[in-house]
């Protein structure tokens, strides 16, 4: 009855009129931008970071989960009409989502991504909404140790999970660790990796790391791959039909089941759902000639699989302050930015705006869904954008973002250098993602072990014999051990 109650408190903030209109302006935003090839959630967060900061903090961040949100509803627009997704966790629309397109059935196709999105993210949500609390009571029991545990947890997962490559991961993450070292030591009051340079004395700005590597880093990659796309037109009436209904909503259901558990653990996200998803509807279906040349259901499961797993990964970043994915750590980015910390603490001083944002992901659901199904040919005109136009009022809003939050031409020296960082990890396929959570964690992660060793007078055991503190401690190891052990083992020839 409680979280009922505090989710009534949330609908009585997320229904002001001002939310509103943040949440249906990060709705459009989320969905134009998922629907633009190239743009994804993340770089359109950090795009917005700069010039939020004079924003309320509960009207930035329902604008920032409307664009989450958003862009995985739009994704499926550019994956199924020109099989070119926006993002790894939409390869599987693309494949049979395309095909329906080009045999006629597109409006179909975008209906069924549309409905299984609603239906996905309303169901996911209501997860959310009664998996937090708990968290939350077993996120109070943490002290310093289990604090630094889980932030050890999360440099391992984040490393080791997003990227192909456990070592390219692995130098990212170490990357960003140096980034938040920069600066002040705030305990002894030294300089650090600072080269002598004031400007970098108080660090170097989260918001310019963001911007440099998501918006500057990720367009000039996206510009110099570039290539034109042939738009499969829409044909065809945006219901579908009973038949449709039929053989969608199972999908649907089952797409939530994989997509919402696995993107709110620690080392979850939403590809691995996705994928899960198809193999269970290939496996379950009455039509098996269609996979591979338009089955409605490799289109609905991976996409209620997709839209699950994104409120699943708000479950670890609001109750423990742990981001699993990029738009995740973005988020978090945000919230320092407003001086605030996710986490158990948060829900007890900020509950307006914890319970204010998991309601307007309700109220957000029922407006793109809105939004997507009577507008799909207005939002496949933006396909029709020149690119270079595009991008290059991508790198100009982002220079004038940066610029404007101090009015440093330091910071634009700054920018441009991530920037071009950025676009060389990108060519060389190292992930974006580790380095922020280890610049925005690694600062907090060494406070957290100072503290744990001052209270344990020196004794580093205590990280082993707390209960919590030995539990993430062991996760941690078997992700690092376990599947390359499994590879090996698999790879080993069997005996005779």
């Amino acid at each position: 009855m409680e979280t009922l109650a505090a989710l009534g408190q949330g609908f009585a903030v997320a229904a002001q009129p001002v939310h509103l209109l943040f949440a249906f302006i990060g709705a459009v935003l989320g969905t134009a931008v998922g629907v633009l090839p190239g743009i994804g959630p993340a770089l359109t967060v950090a795009l917005l970071l700069p010039v939020t900061y004079n924003l309320a903090p509960t009207a930035s961040f329902i604008m920032f989960c409307g664009v989450y949100y958003g862009a995985m509803y739009g994704g499926s627009t550019t994956s199924i009409l020109i099989k070119t997704p926006g993002e790894s966790a939409s390869i599987i629309t693309a494949l049979e989502g395309h095909q329906m397109a080009r045999r006629g059935r597109g409006a179909a196709a975008l209906a069924t991504a549309a409905v299984g999105s609603f239906v996905a993210g309303t169901l996911a949500t209501v997860g959310l909404t009664f998996l937090a609390p708990p968290m939350v009571s077993v996120a109070l029991a943490f002290g310093p140790a289990e604090y630094f545990s889980l932030m050890l947890l999360a440099f391992t997962t984040v490393s080791a999970v997003l990227g192909e490559s456990r070592l390219r991961g692995a130098i990212s993450l170490f990357f960003g660790l140096g980034l938040g070292l920069i600066g002040i030591d705030t305990q002894t009051g030294q300089a650090r990796f600072t080269l002598g340079q004031p400007a970098l004395l108080d660090g170097i700005g989260v918001v310019l790391v963001v911007v440099g590597l998501f918006a500057v880093g990720e367009t000039l990659y996206a510009a110099s791959r570039e290539r034109d796309a042939e738009v499969t037109p829409i044909r065809g009436s945006v219901w579908m039909t009973p038949e449709e209904w039929r053989r969608s909503w199972k999908p649907w259901l089952r797409g939530t089941a994989f997509g919402f558990p696995i993107g709110a653990l620690p080392a979850g996200g939403a590809e691995i759902p996705t994928f899960l998803s198809y193999l269970a509807e290939k496996r379950l279906t009455k039509h098996p000639e269609e996979f591979g040349k338009g089955a409605i259901e490799g289109v609905a499961g991976p996409e209620a699989a997709n839209n699950a797993a994104a409120a699943g990964v708000l479950v670890p970043l609001l109750t423990l302050g742990l981001p699993t994915s990029a738009t995740a750590a973005i988020l978090l980015a945000a919230f320092q930015g407003y001086g605030l910390q996710p986490g158990p603490l948060l829900f007890e001083q900020r509950p307006d705006l914890v319970w204010g944002l998991i309601a307007s992901l309700y109220i957000g659901n029922v407006m793109l869904l809105i939004l997507n199904l009577p507008l799909a040919p207005l939002w496949v005109r933006l396909l029709m954008i020149p690119r270079p136009q595009l991008y290059g009022g991508i790198l100009v809003f982002a220079f004038l973002g940066a610029y404007a939050a101090n009015n440093s031409v330091a910071d634009l020296v700054i920018l441009m250098v991530i920037g071009l960082i950025g676009y060389v990890m990108r060519l060389y396929d190292f992930p974006a993602a580790p380095v922020l959570v280890g610049m925005i964690l690694g600062p907090l992660s060494e406070q957290q072990l100072r503290r744990a060793l001052a209270i344990s007078q020196g004794d580093p055991s205590v990280f082993v014999t707390r209960p919590i503190a030995a539990s993430l401690v062991a996760i941690t190891i078997a992700i690092l051990i376990v599947p390359p052990l499994l590879s090996r083992i698999m790879r080993s020839p069997v005996k005779a």
